[in-house]
């Protein structure tokens, strides 16, 4: 699982202006397991052996998700396809390294055992059988000797991996919904909350079952990376019924506060020149995402800070105003052509 790459991607988060800005970092190929792993760029764009996306070193992570016999398949399968896609690198741990099946269903030979598994940055845990994981104490004491954890995350029962090894002491979390009231009662240390899709204690997220953890992901995703970058994920993997504050955020980093206004984003609506003599549409949907109309497709455009959008892409779009601050176009440049405006 190790060769799970990432396949669209990457956003302007680094453009903090309305202009063009190259900014001095390293760029690396996500994983591969091709020669181009250990390749460094010094600026965005595709890699040059396989053509992929590449992701800003700093904001690259890698995530472990430890799995048992028995583990439910969306609870990790989701978030897998989630990070896999944000560019980070993905690997499997078990106990052992012997076959496991997801409900009986999907064979899944770990990557790693818990005898040999490398650091992470993110230990991930996931429902289904998860006693096989909670009551094994040296499954529990593996995870409780991991150090300089990021980020520990679970999805539905998974949490109890997390209660046992008292990650969730004095955190406020959730579960699976069937499993809420025993999390209350076997670790009254942990304030257990139900109607929640996620809760976010900062470097804790507990997501509810299932599908559950495709919306904690996403919410990982928008933490690390900013929320365009989760909105880019949620599209591409056409997950249409992600919605923004759908789970409890209890952390400083919250990456929905700041966020351009519906009546703001009005302003930009209307129709406009495109190329090849045709026009396009920009409209806001019921969620208050700005979406170009092309040919009877939506593709959102995601809004970075003042008159700087971004395509589905990660590329620059460029509103332009006229003295009296109206829009009068758009260009794909910050000096580059300009499509204007229809009346």
């Amino acid at each position: 699982m190790r060769n799970i790459i990432v396949s669209l991607l990457l956003f302007v988060a680094t453009v903090l202006t309305a202009q063009e800005v190259q900014v001095d970092q390293q760029y690396i190929c996500p994983p591969c397991n091709s020669t181009c792993d250990t390749s460094t760029y010094s600026k965005p764009g595709v890699c040059s052996h396989c053509n992929m996306v590449l992701v800003r070193k700093d904001l690259s992570k890698t995530i472990a998700f430890y799995l048992q016999d028995g583990v439910e398949v969306l609870d990790f399968a989701g978030p897998m396809e989630v990070f896999a896609y944000s560019g980070y690198e993905v690997f499997t741990v078990s106990e052992h390294k012997k076959p496991i099946q997801s409900q009986g269903i999907l064979t899944v030979l770990p990557d790693y055992s818990i005898e040999d598994a490398p650091k992470a940055d993110i230990l991930a845990f996931f429902g289904g059988n998860a006693q096989k994981a909670y009551k094994n104490p040296k499954v529990v004491e593996w995870v409780q000797k991991q150090t300089n954890i990021q980020y520990h995350f679970s999805v539905c029962t998974g949490a109890f991996v997390l209660a046992e090894a008292g990650i969730l002491d004095g955190q406020v979390a959730t579960t699976f919904h069937n499993a809420l009231q025993g999390l209350r009662e076997n670790y009254p240390k942990v304030d257990v909350r139900s109607n929640v899709r996620f809760v976010d204690n900062g470097n804790v997220i507990t997501t509810a079952g299932i599908s559950a953890g495709i919306d904690g992901a996403l919410h990982l995703v928008a933490k690390l990376q900013g929320i365009n970058a989760a909105k880019r994920t949620a599209y591409y993997m056409e997950y249409d019924n992600w919605g923004l504050d759908n789970g409890l955020v209890l952390s400083g980093d919250n990456p929905y506060t700041e966020r351009i206004s519906t009546e703001d984003l009005k302003t930009y609506t209307g129709s406009y020149q495109y190329k090849n003599e045709a026009t396009l549409s920009l409209e806001l949907d019921s969620k208050g995402q700005l979406y170009a109309m092309v040919d009877n497709t939506a593709y959102p455009i995601y809004y970075e800070s003042e008159d700087l959008f971004s395509d589905v892409g990660g590329e620059p779009v460029f509103f332009k105003r006229n003295s009296t601050g109206e829009i009068i176009g758009y260009a794909l440049t910050s000096e580059g052509k300009l499509f204007g405006k229809l009346e």
